[in-house]
């Protein structure tokens, strides 16, 4: 989308950073997929991890896969929008993709945890922080179990660490329940003003 003349349109709700947060198996990665597929204009930022890949996994597309010494260069250098810790292993976001695309005014989607989230609020307050909730509690620890690929003492820590991300809702600046993806993505592009 472009304005006369060639640059990009002015509207703050295109240029503003949209978090989306909220805990692990609510969804996240599936409403972000569906966004992707049908508007590959909103640009997902990719994160970089110390965790190794995953079969299927692409450096680059998933993530961005680096090691202990690699991820403390980019703290270090001041690289990274944010950074957390999870299960052993670290996650972060590459600052300079994401500027730049703000910086050209297009609709930016981070798709981090409430750590992270915190910290993209401290250092840019205009970004809008979207929490996805899970129906109830009982559906999230149902999907959490029922995913069969992580060992009993993960998803443990897992619906510990949800716990305490479903208790910080309040602190994001919109709640989406995420009882159906389509009507997510919907109400999620609607608040990015992508049509």
């Amino acid at each position: 989308m472009t304005a006369p003349g060639g640059s990009p349109p002015h509207d703050p709700l295109l240029r503003r950073l949209t978090v989306l947060s909220g805990p692990s198996g609510v969804g996240k990665s599936t409403v972000v997929a569906e966004i992707r597929r049908a508007h590959p204009e909103v640009w997902l930022s990719v994160s970089v991890t110390t965790r190794s890949p995953r079969p299927g996994e692409v450096h680059g597309v998933q993530y961005f896969f680096v090691d202990d010494a690699g991820f403390d260069r980019l703290i270090a250098e001041g690289d990274l929008l944010e950074w957390a810790e999870f299960a052993g292993n670290r996650y972060g976001t590459p600052r300079g993709p994401v500027e730049e695309r703000l910086a050209r005014g297009e609709a930016v989607l981070l798709e981090i945890d409430l750590q992270g989230a915190r910290q993209v609020r401290e250092t840019m307050p205009e970004a809008r922080l979207v929490f996805l909730a899970p129906p109830s509690w009982e559906e999230l620890v149902r999907r959490l179990t029922g995913r069969g690929t992580e060992p009993p003492d993960v998803i443990e820590r897992r619906l510990e660490a949800a716990r305490v991300e479903l208790a910080a809702e309040k602190e994001f600046d919109v709640t989406l329940v995420n009882t159906a993806v389509r009507d997510v993505c919907h109400e999620l592009l609607t608040l990015m003003a992508v049509r």
